[in-house]
């Protein structure tokens, strides 16, 4: 049976240490792994999120719904931009948006999306949930769903889950298994809780690794036992 994955960047992760907006050396290195990923037998779809354009939470003068939606702009760049790079590897890709921005994306249908994945195609999921309020890690959670997906693969700048910051804590402990209820109730910041509780009630696996490392997206995405499992 085809393994069906929903790959999470940030992205700050396609910044790179440019820290703003895209940076092409990575988004092409992404891109390979993507392909290889492909050629395993693997269905893929990537939410990406557009903090390297925009953090909309921080601006705090601004109406809340207002800085949201842009936000959501700024997945869409983001998404065209690797779509762009992928396609450059010799893959079938499609970027369907939450929002209605049909001269530039498609509009994400569950049977478009499930029909693309069958094809072949890498699909790039913009816009969040098309709704303020909502992180794209929740998006990730809800795409899984509708998609019946096996598994959210989330890329972070460490290596799993901690008891606490380990960029701020020289004694943090690394989990390599939780549950969602775990995240929940000891509210570990590595998803927001609407993202833990969405995929705890769809029974969908969560693998939380460091993007940093070359070839770990390719190693998540195989079922390899990096980072933190969450079951």
């Amino acid at each position: 049976m085809t393994k069906r994955i929903i790959l999470k960047l940030s992205g700050e992760a396609l910044a790179g240490e440019d820290k703003v907006g895209i940076n092409n050396e990575v988004i092409e290195k992404f891109a390979k792994e993507v392909r290889a990923i492909v050629e395993n037998d693997i269905e893929l779809a990537i939410v990406v999120g557009g903090g390297n354009f925009w953090r909309g939470r921080s601006s705090k003068d601004m109406d809340r719904v207002t800085a949201d939606y842009i936000g959501m702009l700024a997945t869409t760049m983001n998404c065209l931009a690797f779509a762009d790079a992928i396609k450059r590897e010799g893959l079938e890709c499609l970027v369907l948006n939450a929002l209605d921005l049909r001269k530039v994306t498609g509009l994400f249908t569950k049977d478009e999306a499930i029909e693309a994945l069958e094809e072949g195609k890498v699909l790039l999921l913009a816009g969040g949930t098309g709704n303020p309020f909502f992180s794209t890690d929740s998006t990730a959670a809800l795409r899984a769903a509708e998609l019946e997906a096996d598994i959210v693969l989330k890329a972070t700048l460490v290596d799993g889950v901690y008891d606490k910051d380990p960029q701020k804590y020289d004694d943090a402990v690394m989990y390599k298994e939780l549950t969602h209820d775990q995240i929940l109730e000891q509210n570990l910041a590595v998803i927001d809780a609407t993202c833990a509780a969405l995929l705890r009630d769809s029974k969908i696996a969560l693998r939380v690794f460091n993007i940093q490392k070359e070839g770990n997206i390719l190693a998540a995405a195989c079922g390899e036992d990096i980072g933190t499992l969450v079951q």
